[in-house]
């Protein structure tokens, strides 16, 4: 791949690619999920997003919803099979995008990635 080649697609990696680099064991997934914030509020929010890349400690995903550092959420896949709580670890802003890492509070039995 000549210079030009490989910029250009170093450039078309999204922003959640770019945060996957700070996890040295990271594996890419697609495991879509409903993520909702743990907050006190009477007004839930919840968004359907993408489990896009994995440890066996933590998530990362694209999100809209106004995560910061240390908010806890609630993962739960289509079938009600993975149903995790994590906290933010880690936010990423990048061209109107934002993405997430999640650490889980508590080991998660059927986690696709073991320790």
């Amino acid at each position: 791949m000549s210079q030009p080649e490989a910029a250009a697609a170093r450039a078309e990696q999204t922003c959640v690619e770019k945060l996957s680099r700070l996890f040295p064991r990271v594996s890419p997934l697609r495991i879509p999920v409903q993520v909702e914030p743990m907050t006190g509020g009477r007004r839930r929010m919840r968004e359907h997003t993408v489990i896009e890349f994995g440890t066996a400690r933590e998530v990362l995903f694209a999100s809209t919803l106004p995560l910061e550092f240390e908010d806890r959420v609630r993962l739960v896949n289509t079938d009600g099979s993975f149903d995790a709580r994590a906290t933010v670890v880690a936010v990423r802003y990048h061209s109107g995008s934002k993405a997430v890492a999640a650490r889980f509070l508590d080991r998660v039995e059927n986690w696709i990635i073991q320790p």
